[in-house]
């Protein structure tokens, strides 16, 4: 296969995954999780499972997942067969190949025997881990395939500092992440009314769910600040490096339209109409940024000079 193949492969892949990902937040959102009973991988005993809405959410997010298994396999064969030289593509494919069986066998188990909150919010981690390798993947193959480098010795280096910057933000915005998800699994969005304050106070008594959601939304907070600190250096003191200040100006955008959308979370979360598209938006914004720090760590990482063959 030539590099252009790989690319578009890389392409499908994360676009299947996006879909997984965006299937298992509709389910999420309507309550559509134990419409096929608790049965997998049938449906009420069926392959082919009734016309009901709550059984075709789940049903096709159950194909979109299946489908997302096959292409992360196809796609680590055909890195491993031909850019296995390239030791960063074949660790995203082969983290994207783990994390789908994994998130995959949990969603599994959820249906047949019911998890706890915390359980269910380390599913949406490890889907989002899942979404971010394929995300990676695709990036790290559409710059080899417009560089046709093997190396990057020739790049500028950044600070070690930058880059354990851009290490505790990525680690950080998956701690957000799973607080966000357990958040969701504890149906404890209502806890906070009104947006920045909750129930009208700064700090407010922190029990049951306000304390939850108001624990979110600090830790969001302070995801933001790391993430326009991490932003501001990338695009002023890396000037030479493109690629790094696109990433940072990415991530800063992503982060400032996700603050935004947990304000409309919050404004629609009584609207059913709007509420299934404002909260569909703060996932998959959250998935994007995710995937953009993840991939701005390992370039980093790379361009601190730590690794040799890439």
């Amino acid at each position: 296969m030539t590099t252009l193949q790989l690319k578009w492969l890389s392409y499908i892949t994360c676009l299947v995954m996006f879909l997984a990902l965006l299937g298992g937040a509709v389910v999420t959102k309507t309550g559509s999780g134990l419409e096929c009973g608790n049965e997998w991988p049938l449906c009420h005993g069926k392959l082919i499972p009734a016309y009901t809405v709550g059984s075709l959410i789940e049903y096709t997010h159950r194909l979109f997942s299946g489908l997302a298994g096959l292409m992360s396999l196809a796609s680590m064969f055909a890195f491993w067969r031909y850019a296995r030289k390239r030791r960063d593509l074949l660790t995203y494919a082969l983290l994207t190949l783990i994390f789908v069986v994994v998130q995959g066998g949990m969603g599994a188990l959820a249906v047949i025997k019911s998890q706890s909150a915390a359980v269910m919010a380390l599913h949406m981690g490890f889907s989002l881990i899942a979404f971010a390798s394929s995300l990676m993947l695709a990036l790290g193959a559409r710059r080899i395939y417009l560089s046709g480098e093997e190396n990057s010795t020739a790049e500028p280096k950044v600070s070690r500092g930058f880059r354990n910057l851009t290490w505790f933000t990525a680690l950080y915005s998956y701690m957000v992440v799973y607080i966000g998800a357990y958040v969701s699994h504890t149906d404890s969005q209502g806890g906070c009314s009104g947006w920045p304050l909750c129930n009208g106070e700064w700090i407010p008594e922190l029990s049951g769910g306000v304390g939850i959601v108001f624990i979110h939304r600090v830790a969001a907070a302070l995801l933001f600040l790391l993430t326009a600190i991490l932003g501001h250096l990338a695009f002023w003191k890396y000037k030479e490096l493109p690629e790094l200040r696109a990433l940072g100006l990415a991530a800063v955008l992503l982060c400032l339209m996700q603050v935004f959308s947990g304000a409309a979370v919050v404004h629609t979360l009584y609207n059913e109409r709007l509420y299934i598209f404002t909260a569909l938006s703060h996932i998959l914004l959250i998935a994007g940024l995710f995937g953009v720090l993840c991939y701005m760590s390992v370039r980093v990482w790379q361009l601190s000079g730590t690794d040799k063959k890439r």
